[in-house]
């Protein structure tokens, strides 16, 4: 439990803050602080200061204007440093990081007496590897061929123009001029180029590498340790979890952890545990690595028992080879049938022919046999090769070792690199052979079971066909559950959007809070009044789609206003190009469309325009329906062409549906209403952006009057003037 005393050193920071800044407290960010203090400090913990309650998780939806921010810190970092526990504030992009790091916390320390000290975390993949940039430099002839990606499309790209890069990035590091740090960079290094010199956890040979003092990555992870406050983003913190918790950043019982962009945190969990493999692709790997191993062999052998453990790898290589080699045809068989399928529906979308989802996640006998083979194969292969990898490194460790030092980190990255995609596959393998995979005579359907879902991709790279095997979770809740909140002392996930329809069911079932946890809203400073909502006579059902984008060509030029600043949302890439094509050329000439330009791009020509009197409407998809931020004049008008109801074809959502309505649900009005609900609000959400704001938001689909769950999506907007 938290003191009196600090309760009130919050009052006392806050007081401080509004008065150093002449502010006036706003009356939604006084109840977020107490709500998250409160929260906090009625967590119990033993002598130890391990937590020993599930009172320690703390949902607040909080809209633009609110200054969410502020008040998380002030709520947080007294209680933290009270308890001595670390303070990690994740978010889901790189401006909300920057804002944080570069204002929002310097802003903090400036106008309080709060001492504490922050940084950024960053994953090894923002840094440069040394090592991995001096083997490239000595021979890219020979790195390309040891190190290539397992699909053909990933290949590394070491030109001339590279190397070039490198041997400045080098000069640079040398004369103290660079750190190492991709952001810190001064002009934007491609992907390709940057892949082939950064590594991952499986490569790099940590602290027996000759370059760890001069590791731009271990010198910033060794300076987390000593600070109060580490700014991460929630790819970083769920690859820290993946890795057990406490390898990149501090260990999660000794964390309260800031989710702000919470709503963004599931849908990452999924991508982190979801599994890939290409059938062909991985079938070449291995092909490949008979070759590479006697090049390894000529180079590192005797160190150890690298020779016995590295002779067993031919016959491990060939037999998982000639079983996936297998997956191919049975692949390709029920793609074409897929594509026959698709061919006969009504409306055929291109998506039907590319993609084959396993309904209910079930496999038949002949794919789970080749799975229950090949997780066996993998499982073997990994072992074996970590085996290689622990010979290597101890190598690395004697100093008598007959075998160059170089030769040995050279071949522990490539050994590293063979032991990520085993793995990669023994898992992927493992989720098609589990007990829920196939469905036997004599077993039992348990409903309340949560399925994975499973399908297969083809992958169509210059004409040649590859299939990618993929698993996924269909819900986070589980995952986030057992490796977050389970582990963490306490956390604060805050968003604008994380109720739905006026709940947060939604976010529970995905996220895997429970009720026992806190969960509120706060009030919006906003005069929501000043923002008028129509559904235009005119407009159609958006559901018979022909009409829908004739009726948007017709009307779309009388309700947008001359010399002012428009944003108008699409659905579909499809709809938008139409719309854009059916219109006059003057209004073309006035319009700014998603994909000829990027988005930075795009925004800074907007407000260029708006300044100058003239004007500019931005057409968009679902990117430009968050995160987009036009005050004032730069937007005075938000058309919605539909409601956001995702496109069903996606094999997560597919499958989270199909899970639902086999529990006797309704996965209409319990995923796809509540989903379109919040994509609503934020579609909303880019008109009113500052108290002064006021404008229009016109929603081009009629369904929102004409359909039982139009009343439910508009009862979850903020109170705007109605004009139906």
């Amino acid at each position: 439990m938290v003191s009196d005393a600090v309760k009130t050193k919050i009052q006392s920071v806050y007081r401080q803050f509004l008065e150093s800044k002449s502010l006036k407290p706003r009356y939604g960010q006084k109840l977020m602080i107490a709500d998250i203090a409160r929260t906090l400090s009625s967590i119990e913990s033993d002598e130890e200061g391990v937590r020993n309650t599930d009172n320690h998780i703390c949902v607040i939806e909080a809209g633009t204007g609110t200054g969410k921010t502020v008040a998380y810190l002030l709520a947080t970092l007294p209680v933290a440093q009270s308890l001595k526990k670390k303070v990690v504030i994740s978010t889901a992009t790189i401006a909300l990081q920057e804002q944080i790091v570069h204002k929002d916390l310097p802003d903090v320390k400036r106008n309080t007496d709060l001492s504490f000290n922050f940084t950024l975390a960053k994953g090894r993949g923002r840094y440069l590897c040394l090592s991995k940039l001096d083997r490239l430099l000595m021979d890219s002839d020979a790195y390309n061929t040891f190190n290539q990606a397992l699909y053909e499309d990933e290949y590394p790209s070491v030109d001339a123009d590279a190397v070039t890069i490198y041997n400045s990035m080098v000069d640079a590091m040398s004369a103290g001029k660079w750190d190492g740090d991709r952001d810190n960079w001064p002009q934007e290094i491609d992907t390709k180029v940057w892949s082939p010199i950064t590594t991952n956890h499986r490569e790099c040979t940590g602290r027996r590498c000759s370059n760890v003092t001069s590791c731009s990555f271990f010198k910033a992870r060794e300076a987390i340790d000593n600070y109060d406050c580490i700014v991460a983003n929630h790819d970083l913190v769920l690859a820290d979890l993946a890795l057990g918790g406490g390898a990149i950043l501090p260990d999660p019982k000794d964390t309260i952890y800031i989710f702000d962009e919470g709503h963004h945190l599931p849908e990452k969990a999924l991508g982190h545990f979801a599994y890939h493999t290409r059938v062909n692709g991985t079938s070449k790997w291995l092909e490949q690595n008979q070759k590479t191993l006697s090049s390894m062999l000529g180079d590192i052998s005797g160190a150890g028992n690298v020779d016995h453990y590295a002779e067993q790898l031919p016959s491990l290589f060939l037999s998982a080879k000639q079983t996936i080699d297998n997956i191919y045809p049975y692949c390709q068989q029920l793609l074409d049938e897929q594509l026959l399928l698709a061919e006969q529906k009504p409306f055929f979308r291109e998506g039907d022919a590319q993609r084959y989802r396993f309904e209910q996640g079930i496999i038949d006998e002949r794919l789970f046999d080749y799975a229950t083979t090949l997780h066996q194969e993998f499982d073997r292969l990994n072992s074996l090769i970590g085996k290689v990898a622990n010979e290597i490194q101890s190598a690395l460790e004697d100093g008598y070792s007959s075998v160059p030092r170089a030769d040995l980190e050279t071949w522990l990255s490539v050994v590293g690199n063979w032991q990520a995609r085993a793995e990669a596959n023994r898992q992927l393998w493992f989720s098609y052979c589990s007990a829920d995979a196939v469905e036997r005579p004599d077993s039992k359907t348990d409903n309340k079971k949560v399925p994975l879902a499973r399908w297969i991709t083809l992958i169509d790279f210059n004409g040649n066909i590859d299939y990618e095997v993929c698993s996924s979770p269909i819900l986070a809740a589980h995952t986030l559950k057992n490796r977050l909140w389970d582990h963490c002392y306490g956390a604060v996930v805050t968003s604008a959007t994380l109720s739905a329809l006026g709940r947060f069911d939604r976010f529970m079932m995905r996220a895997g809070t429970s009720s026992s946890h806190h969960y509120n809203v706060m009030p919006s400073p906003f005069d929501f009044s000043r923002a008028t909502l129509q559904v235009p006579s005119m407009a159609v059902e958006a559901n018979k789609a022909t009409d829908h984008t004739e009726s948007m060509i017709q009307y779309l030029p009388d309700i947008l206003q001359k010399n002012e600043g428009s944003l108008v949302l699409f659905s579909s890439r499809k709809q938008m190009l139409d719309v854009f094509n059916g219109l006059s050329s003057a209004w073309q000439d006035m319009i700014l469309m998603q994909g000829e330009h990027s988005k930075q791009a795009m925004l800074v020509e907007h407000k260029k325009i708006i300044d100058n009197g003239a004007t500019s409407v931005l057409f968009g998809l679902a990117s430009f329906a968050e995160g987009v931020d036009l005050p004032g004049n730069y937007c005075r008008h938000v058309v919605i062409a539909k409601i956001p109801f995702s496109v069903p074809d996606d094999p997560v959502e597919a499958s989270l549906a199909e899970w639902v309505e086999s529990r006797g649900g309704n996965a209409f009005m319990e995923i796809s209403v509540p989903d379109a609900s919040i994509k609503l609000v934020q579609s909303c959400g880019r008109l009113l952006r500052s108290e002064s704001d006021d404008g229009t938001i016109t929603i081009f689909d009629k369904r929102l009057i004409t359909k039982r769950y139009g009343k439910a999506l508009l009862n979850a907007l903020p109170p705007y003037q109605l004009q139906l």
